[in-house]
């Protein structure tokens, strides 16, 4: 097994994740088997209890796991399924040790930092790291560790002594570490003492960088990387330009370009894992095809306005998912996606009275896009916001995708608006509502007490109901009879209200595997309207957008009927 570990300095947020991603994604077009595991310093056990504002998307994996945002990023790019222990925390790894010392494992011992805390993070990357994520099912060749935060905060200590010590116990040409670092531009002056800093602290702490990745607004000048090489004790050859590029997607090709992969298979020794033919050629087939879906971003000249009616929209990271599948739709589609960000609270009533430029300026994203999009969300601020957006997408036959509580909002709308419950609702919402209003119900089976890890949470099928040949969401999912899907919620639409519903042409056309809880809906004579209780975004693949998300902007592109007929295929993508 090979080990590319990816730090940063200077500043979070740098840009690990997509360099990680971007390393993996590269390794695999050489023919390689690529997995990844995230390291978070924070005390969380995981991600699924914090606010998106705090901390940007909880991503949710096929078992479950509510983990952090990056591994949304290596999934797209490696095409891989991870599981909940490719994330490791703080506090899952002193849950357990602590848990062993319970056990009586340490018995005698005095349990420390350094060897029993330090130890058990090795012992814990090794074993992810042979776990098969692809679907060849084999071990993976290379295991790509993203440790996050920034290289010398006292949170993340531990960890890096962990890899310090692990890489003696894997040897040195297993083992290598990139630093993403800052370049910033002052006056039009590249600086690189930041750079210099970072590595300096980096090497205090015993790990020595092969690679230095310098995130800078603009392409770096030959001097500028010359001099961060000879302060940092590095070739010029191993310094990384991460320049700002069209998208994120481009990454992998800036980093070909720098050729980054030649040096890690000479330092690693790629050349001495074993690859069939059939292997190489999937790896270069990868690539050609990463080329052409970068190529469709770039030609790209008609726009898709789509207008996002969340209530986490100042932290555009809580929808990064849903941000990623509208991307791979819209590069399939050949258009240039403009998303509107529209904060849900600004559409009410109430914000003409608080503030009347940002009420109308709300309504003009809503009324001149060419489809809404209401993701989901937690608690009550901004629900009236939605459902005003998803009644005036059906008033006006505007393109409509609502995710989990987008489809609660719509239900709940066409509820009010068609069936003359005026007063109709979510318990979510409202504690005390009376049972004829209780459109959204909170799931019997689901714990009302403890938060953390008490969803319908993971992968679960939904089942195609007879007579749904007309549905264009099942003829987008290929006609098949059912599909599996990410979920991560605690209510669903209230049983009793279905058949009143479809009686009035909102139909429920995809239910779980009980026949009763709803799972997608679609609104008859309509051009596209149609909501999931699961999060497809969750396995949008750059290569393979997510249905629904592809039909929404095909839908408010006027290219339905050509995607369903196959027209903007990328060639060969279901090879990959």
């Amino acid at each position: 097994m090979k080990y590319v570990v990816v730090s940063g300095g200077v500043i979070s947020g740098i840009g690990k994740g997509v360099l990680a991603s971007s390393t993996g994604m590269l390794l695999k077009t050489l023919g390689l088997k690529v997995t990844s595991i995230k390291i978070d310093p924070y005390m969380n056990i995981d991600a699924g209890t914090m606010s998106p504002l705090e901390h940007g998307e909880c991503f949710v994996l096929n078992d479950g796991g509510e983990t952090d945002l990056d591994l949304g990023n290596y999934e797209r790019y490696l095409n891989v399924t991870l599981t909940k222990d490719h994330n490791i925390t703080t506090g899952k790894i002193y849950s357990h040790v602590i848990a062993r010392e319970r056990k009586g494992d340490y018995l005698g011992k005095t349990v420390q930092i350094v060897p029993h805390l330090t130890n058990a993070i090795q012992d814990w990357i090794e074993r992810v790291a042979k776990i098969p994520v692809d679907d060849t099912g084999l071990e993976p060749d290379v295991c790509i560790i993203e440790l996050g935060g920034t290289v010398g905060d006292i949170e993340s200590a531990p960890f890096v002594e962990a890899l310090r010590q692990f890489q003696f116990r894997v040897g040195r040409e297993n083992f290598a570490l990139i630093h993403v670092s800052l370049v910033p531009v002052i006056h039009g002056e590249q600086k690189t003492k930041p750079t210099q800093a970072a590595i300096k602290d980096l090497r205090s702490l015993g790990l020595i960088p092969d690679m230095i990745a310098c995130r800078c607004s603009e392409i770096m000048e030959k001097a500028t990387i010359e001099k961060i090489a000879m302060f940092c004790h590095v070739g010029a050859e191993q310094v990384v330009n991460v320049h700002d590029v069209n998208s994120t997607y481009h990454v992998p090709l800036l980093l070909l370009e720098q050729k980054m992969i030649d040096y890690l298979h000479s330092r690693l020794h790629l050349h001495d894992i074993t690859l069939t033919p059939d292997d190489v050629s999937k790896g270069e087939n990868l690539l050609s095809k990463w080329k052409a879906t970068t190529g469709n971003f770039d030609a790209s000249m008609e726009t898709v306005k789509i207008a996002l009616v969340g209530k986490y929209t100042h932290l555009k990271d809580s929808y990064l998912s849903v941000i990623k599948a509208l991307e791979h739709s819209s590069m399939q589609c050949r258009r240039i996606l403009e998303i509107q960000w529209v904060e849900a609270s600004d559409l009410e009533p109430e914000m003409q009275e608080l503030d009347k430029e940002k009420f109308h300026e709300a309504w003009e994203k809503v009324s001149t896009a060419d489809g809404i999009l209401v993701p989901g969300g937690f608690g009550t601020r901004g629900t009236e916001g939605m459902m005003l957006a998803a009644r005036w997408a059906r008033e006006n036959k505007i393109p409509y995708l609502g995710i989990c509580l987008g489809l609660q909002i719509a239900t709940i709308e066409f509820a009010r608006d068609v069936l003359n419950k005026k007063e109709g609702n979510s318990t979510e919402f409202i504690n005390d509502l009376q049972d004829s209003d209780q459109v959204v119900v909170y799931m019997p089976e689901i714990d009302k007490e403890n938060m953390g890890g008490t969803m319908r949470l993971g992968l679960r099928p939904t089942y195609f109901q007879e007579d749904t040949e007309w549905s264009i969401i099942k003829k987008l999912y290929g006609n098949h009879d059912s599909v599996e899907e990410r979920h991560r919620h605690r209510y669903e639409i209230n049983p009793e209200f279905v058949e009143e519903l479809e009686a009035h042409g909102l139909v429920f056309v995809g239910k779980d595997d009980t026949n009763k809880r709803c799972e997608i809906l679609e609104l008859k004579n309509h051009p596209y309207y149609v909501a999931t209780q699961y999060h497809p975004e969750y396995t949008s693949k750059v290569l393979d957008p997510s249905k629904p998300f592809l039909g929404l902007v095909a839908a408010s592109s006027g290219i339905l009927q050509d995607v369903l007929d196959g027209k903007y295929q990328i060639h060969g993508q279901h090879e990959f």
